[in-house]
């Protein structure tokens, strides 16, 4: 399975053109993120003439990726090999990265303008520049310190844009988020160690053919498995998630729910394809907590009164579906069939609740906004004068549900044909279930938008673009379902 990570040999050396191109793309973003706290965009415009630049360096690695398949880079800094590559997964997560940090570039100025939370709004766009570059590195890196060094640095720029409201409840809520992090970070560092002292292998290729079923590599998976579980908020160490997005900013909440709790688990599910290969025990337990996930996160969502606890348990529920494809992608004897589906089911799954978590948090944010309220009974009445907002958040739920056409449709109809091929029923349930608490607490806040006997309140005018945004993330999400073929045609190259 590794070689679905592209840690395989490559065919071809990358062009002098390729390097500067990588180069870019994880330079890039910090750069144009240090412009913006100099110079305060307060006009999407200029925000969107800076995007430009960093989605072509996406496009040109697609093209070199399409015409030469997996390619490798690897450097010597300071005695420390550093090794990139760019396989699939790699460009597939890349895209969707730059994708999304570029939705919500282009979100920040009209939210700016309108909650004018002052001058320290201008570290948004460093740090926004920083978590950009830092996600990209963890797709491109191929080597267990190189994973290290971005998850940390992707993790202090979150904590930092999470801090930067200001609010008594930011500042608890951000330094408990730092401070399980850095307990995470020590977890998967001690693992690393175990591997290092034991093998004396960073790189994940050269790992990944010397590593052998044994004590050292289950306890070297359980300790990086704790660590990345409790960076990305997996159920039962899902605690923090809430009280972080309640008092984030939108673009920040639409940032970290879409790609920051993906990367930790993008990482757990490469080091244990290497380290449990053969194992039958950790991937299933990993899945029974995952259908606990769909159900717990789903009754928290359909019971909550804030709009925002809402949106963010439905995440903990959302991130059970891919828990529940462990042991369809890792598992020792699942048939080829099943196994190829789940795969495909996982990643359009991730791709699909990226684009509409974020553009949920965006409609979300624009309803707070605009009313004033955060309450789910302070949104009575605003089908009157939100409409646009209410169908981007109807258009991001139907992904959610896995209503057809949408990408959430395709992604749980490829996940729910390996579970019947290997008679995993209870997932099959669980799925089910999730569907219907998705569909429950979507309509909840349904009911009380359309509450026509509501009094009319005083609502706050919204910048056009924050809507247009949101829009273009959910059309994304719901049109990813007909274009299936496109991501999916990524992951099965000769380079994944």
């Amino acid at each position: 399975m590794t070689w679905r990570f592209g840690l395989t040999e490559a065919t071809f050396e990358p062009l002098w053109l390729t390097h500067w191109v990588l180069a870019a793309t994880l330079a890039l973003p910090i750069l144009f993120g240090l412009l913006g706290a100099l110079f305060s965009p307060r006009r999407t415009l200029p925000v969107a003439l800076v995007c430009v630049p960093i989605l072509l360096t996406g496009v040109l690695l697609l093209m070199e990726y399409q015409q030469a398949g997996l390619l490798r880079w690897q450097w010597q800094v300071a005695g420390v090999t550093v090794s990139l590559r760019l396989g699939g997964v790699s460009i597939l997560m890349l895209l969707v990265t730059q994708w999304v940090g570029a939705a919500a570039a282009l979100y920040t100025p009209g939210h700016l303008r309108l909650t004018n939370p002052g001058k320290q709004a201008r570290w948004l766009w460093p740090l926004m520049g920083v978590l950009i570059s830092a996600l990209s590195l963890i797709w491109l890196a191929a080597d267990l310190l190189t994973l290290y060094a971005a998850l940390e640095l992707m993790g202090l720029a979150a904590v930092g844009m999470l801090l930067l409201s200001g609010k008594p409840a930011a500042l608890q809520a951000g330094m408990r988020y730092l401070l399980l992090a850095l307990v995470g970070s020590l977890a998967y560092l001690l693992g690393v160690a175990l591997i290092l002292g034991y093998w004396g292998q960073l790189n994940l290729q050269a790992l990944a053919e010397v590593v052998e079923p044994g004590p050292v590599a289950w306890i070297a998976a359980a300790l990086i498995g704790a660590g990345l579980a409790l960076k990305a908020a997996l159920f039962p160490l899902h605690g923090w998630l809430t009280p972080v997005h309640e008092s984030a900013w939108t673009p920040v909440s639409a940032l970290h729910a879409a790609l920051v709790v993906k990367a930790s688990l993008f990482i757990l599910l490469m080091l244990w394809n290497i380290l449990l290969p053969s194992s039958l025990f950790a991937p299933r337990f990993v899945a029974w907590l995952g259908m606990l996930a769909i159900v717990w996160g789903g009754l928290v969502a359909w019971r909550s009164d804030s709009l925002k606890t809402l949106v963010a348990s439905s995440t903990v529920a959302q991130l059970g579906y891919l828990m529940v494809a462990f042991p369809l992608i890792i598992g020792p004897d699942i048939p080829p069939l099943p196994k190829a589906l789940a795969w495909e089911g996982f990643w359009l799954q991730l791709i699909g609740h990226a684009l509409a978590k974020a553009a949920m948090f965006m409609a979300a944010g624009n309803l707070i906004l605009a009313t004033g309220e955060s309450s789910l009974k302070g949104l009575a009445g605003t089908s009157r004068r939100l409409p646009l907002s209410l169908l981007i958040f109807g258009l991001a739920s139907v992904t959610l549900m896995g209503l057809p056409p949408s990408s959430g449709f395709t992604a749980k109809w490829l996940l729910l044909q390996a579970m019947v091929m290997t008679q995993q029923w209870v997932a099959v349930v669980a799925l089910l279930m999730g569907t219907l608490l998705t569909a429950a607490y979507v309509f909840r806040v349904f009911r009380y938008s359309f509450d026509e006997t509501a009094p009319r309140h005083h609502y706050q005018p919204l910048a056009p673009s924050m809507d247009l945004v949101a829009l273009a993330l959910a059309l994304a999400a719901f049109a990813l379902g007909l274009l299936a073929h496109l991501p999916l045609a990524l992951l099965q190259g000769g380079g994944v």
